[in-house]
C-alpha cells in the first residue's frame, strides 16, 4: 500500500474496544508511544484487526493544536 500522507507511524495493536458502530483501536508505536484511533466497526472488521496485528497509523490533519494552562 502506498499513500501520499507522510505521517505514517508503524506499530502494533495492543487493545481493541468494539462498540455498536465505532471501534477504538490502541496502537503501540515502534518509538514507544501509544496512539488511539476511532474507526467504524465495519472498517475494523474488514481490516481483520486483532491484538498483536502489525499496522501503520496514518495521521492526516489540517491542524495540530497545542494548549497550556
Amino acid at each position: 500500500m502506498r499513500l501520499s500522507a507522510r505521517n505514517q507511524l508503524a506499530g502494533t495493536v495492543v487493545e481493541i474496544h468494539e462498540g455498536a458502530v465505532t471501534t477504538t483501536v490502541k496502537v503501540r508505536l515502534e518509538v514507544g508511544a501509544t496512539m488511539t484511533s476511532s474507526i467504524t466497526k465495519e472498517a475494523a472488521d474488514e481490516l481483520g484487526l486483532a491484538v498483536d496485528t502489525p499496522v501503520v497509523v496514518v495521521v492526516k490533519a489540517s491542524d495540530v493544536m497545542i494548549g497550556v494552562e
